[in-house]
């Protein structure tokens, strides 16, 4: 039996279709190649704006129009919240949300069995957190999924109800998973989850720090990181880890979302301006060359030019090495959704382009800095000749050498900047 998986969104999204990729091959299918036709087609949705839905939607209807013999399983968060579309498309045999996917074979063989088409869609209200297991993963940096769900309830956010409250892994699951991932060859470590520093909150005397402290006893682990963690989890005794521990990388995924406070507010934020650029500073004090990387969004209700203009000179005071930027979208259910003054299209996409030059920027005279310097690369792929990778703090780099070193960690001497990295030579 052949299988094709397309995944769309987070990095949570890729860890799960790589996770239910492993079960179905422990069960005797293989990943189809591109022009092999498939038995079975896995479509893990995203739906975190109108354009995700979009993009999942069309996905969709690509894939039975292309798999017209094959079982057609769609999941994820846009089957979580928006089910009825999806039961109305013609095509779709199962229809799971955000629970289930640990069960995806068993789902397949029922259907399999009785051709009678399967949805369901469970409450991802007080449930368990829904164990997955990886022993390989099909990148050099290998993800592990800690937690699920999200009670922050920002006023534009529809992830709280397609993901549901937060549940903590168990540890000893994260870590016996991590270490397996190790010994299959993986360097780097990603740790990843909808609310990912959240871990804990729902467990006894057991805090994300906590965590952090165990992974950096693994034996072989190079690098840790952490894919996005929010300002107020950045605790005391993460900064001390990060002071004393190497193998934690020059890297953080920070979100800002807006640079003025009055949209903070209204977006419903924990935190202001002022807390976070002194949260900036004592990362600061123990790791001065971080790459702090950041999201914002741009357009959101009530955002003038006052408050547009007020963002471009925080990111440029916050020094940030990279702005991740997303016009504001509007998404059915959620506070921001019934707010007054909406902003124009035209004008989001105009200060889109604006913030995306001034990420531009910034992000050029962080890599600078690092010109001519030797750093540690691990080399994910090889293409035409070059190995290519990525240094602790996330510069993208290539670099003339033999294909036997992919998946290394190897010295690299910076050279010439280019526009989204560097090129290098080997380093003795």
């Amino acid at each position: 039996m052949l299988v094709r998986i397309y995944t769309l969104g987070c990095k949570v999204n890729t860890y799960e279709s790589n996770a239910m990729l492993e079960q179905l091959q422990q069960h005797g299918y293989r990943l189809a190649e591109e022009q092999e036709p498939a038995n079975v087609v896995i479509i893990n949705t995203c739906s975190v704006t109108n354009t995700a839905s979009r993009k999942s939607m069309k996905m969709i209807h690509q894939a039975i129009r292309k798999n017209p013999e094959a079982v057609i399983v769609v999941c994820g968060c846009m089957s979580q919240v928006e089910q009825e579309e999806i039961k109305a498309t013609d095509g779709v045999h199962i229809v799971l949300g955000n629970y289930g996917k640990s069960k995806i074979y068993d789902y397949i063989s029922e259907y399999l069995q009785t051709h009678q088409k399967k949805m369901d869609i469970r409450s991802l209200e007080q449930i368990p957190f829904e164990s997955m297991r990886l022993s390989h993963f099909y990148h050099t940096r290998a993800f592990v999924k800690i937690q699920d769900g999200c009670e922050n309830f920002c006023s534009y956010c529809i992830i709280p109800y397609t993901r549901g409250t937060v549940r903590s892994r168990k540890k000893e699951e994260i870590l016996k998973e991590a270490e397996e991932l190790i010994q299959d060859g993986h360097h780097e470590i990603v740790l990843t989850g909808i609310h990912t520093g959240h871990y804990g909150s729902d467990l006894k005397d057991y805090h994300f720090s906590d965590l952090l402290k165990e992974l950096l006893q693994l034996k072989g682990l190079e690098r840790l990181r952490i894919s996005s963690i929010e300002m107020n989890e950045i605790t005391e005794e993460v900064i001390a880890l990060m002071k004393d521990n190497p193998i934690l990388v020059d890297h953080m995924h920070i979100p800002l979302q807006s640079g003025s406070d009055k949209i903070l507010k209204l977006m419903n934020r924990k935190y202001n301006l002022k807390e976070f650029e002194e949260k900036l500073k004592e990362i600061r004090r123990v790791r001065p060359e971080m790459s702090i990387t950041t999201d914002v969004i741009v357009g959101f209700p009530e955002e003038t030019e006052k408050e547009f203009t007020e963002t471009i000179e925080t990111v440029k005071k916050f020094a940030f090495s990279k702005i991740h930027v997303f016009p504001y979208s509007r998404r059915k259910g959620t506070k921001a959704d019934a707010m007054d003054h909406q902003v124009d299209e035209k004008v989001k996409k105009e200060r889109t382009r604006r913030l995306i030059a001034v990420s531009n920027e910034l992000e050029s005279k962080y890599r600078k800095q690092f010109l001519g310097r030797t750093l540690s690369v691990i080399v994910e792929t090889y293409k035409d000749g070059y190995l290519m990778g990525h240094t602790g703090n996330y510069l993208f780099v290539k670099v003339k050498g033999k294909e036997d070193l992919l998946h290394q960690t190897i010295p690299v001497r910076l050279e010439q900047e280019i526009e989204n990295g560097f090129i290098g030579s080997l380093a003795d």
